[in-house]
């Protein structure tokens, strides 16, 4: 009885204490859960960074003779061959998360039914909307960040790198240092990262959030067969490709100048990279409502669907 009524005069402070609780930080919270739940979205394009390095390591003993060949091209061959290890570092961690944040969405939703999971973590006092939205948040908010992070790091690594080898052959860093514009390469990537990684692409994320809490087996083929099976039929039936357009259109950034066209990052002047014209194209905005649905979509069906 003692036991019975303790815990009838403790549940109204423990609602009490749950209520103060801000929405934003429990998005927080469940944003470090996704993130402690799933470290392969900072190891992958942590290990992949260190591949790089690593792989630089080796081709950096020849960066002396590389220098002296250098000496006989044209200046913008020159900035090419200078520039060129730090744009394969951006390229290859962004291509690692891209393929991470795809993988993670097909199972963000999908995973949680399949291990059960989902009747623990609808106990707690957390709703599907801050649920799916802090799982929104990993690909189109969290991974961006963690690869500008990650690439501004390995790319000043490698630049700490050339200029030791350079000092222990004596050449000169200074031309280095003054030629290769890591800040403006920086600001690039910052800036292609939030417009198309994130903005751009989140129809395809919220897409695959939706397939992930609908679907119950073989995610994968749900999210990509319908897609191409449509563009097949509208091809067969009408002799259009609309749909593969659009598609096209979607994953090629729209047309889009962001400045980020590999070999050309630091040759594209700041105020010329078209904020303006990217924030009010009509793609944008389109996108991003079709992206706002397929989220709705997927809180509703996380919140009527049951373990698989």
């Amino acid at each position: 009885m003692n036991t019975q009524s303790d815990a009838l005069r403790e549940s109204p402070l423990e609602s009490q204490a749950i209520a103060v609780i801000s929405p934003g930080r429990r998005i927080y919270w469940s944003v470090q859960r996704e993130l402690w739940e799933n470290r392969s979205l900072y190891l992958a394009p942590l290990a992949v960074a260190a591949l790089f390095i690593a792989g630089y390591l080796i081709s950096i003993m020849r960066l002396v003779s590389k220098i002296h060949a250098g000496l006989v091209l044209n200046p913008w061959q020159q900035q090419q061959a200078l520039e060129q290890p730090y744009h394969f570092a951006a390229l290859f961690i962004m291509g690692t998360t891209f393929i991470v944040s795809v993988f993670y969405c097909l199972d963000a939703l999908y995973g949680e039914r399949r291990d059960r999971s989902i009747l623990f973590w609808k106990s707690l006092p957390i709703s599907d909307l801050t649920t799916v939205l802090a799982k929104a948040s990993i690909p189109l908010v969290v991974l961006p960040l963690i690869t500008f992070a990650i690439t501004v790091v390995s790319q000043w690594i490698t630049l700490l790198l050339s200029s030791l080898i350079l000092l222990a052959g004596g050449q000169s860093v200074a031309a280095l240092w003054s030629d290769l514009p890591l800040f403006r390469m920086s600001v690039l990537l910052l800036y292609h990262l939030l417009a198309f990684h994130s903005l751009w692409l989140a129809p395809l994320y919220a897409w695959l959030l939706l397939i992930s809490a609908w679907a119950r087996r073989a995610p994968f083929l749900w999210a990509v067969l319908p897609p191409i099976a449509i563009a097949v039929v509208e091809k067969i039936a009408f002799n259009t490709s609309h749909i593969a357009s659009l598609l096209a259109n979607r994953f090629s950034g729209g047309g889009q100048s962001d400045g980020f066209t590999p070999g050309h990052m630091s040759m594209v002047p700041l105020t010329q990279l078209g904020v303006g014209t990217f924030l009010v194209s009509p793609g944008l905005w389109g996108g991003l409502l079709v992206a706002a649905a397929f989220l709705a979509l997927a809180i509703r069906l996380r919140r009527s669907r049951e373990p698989i």
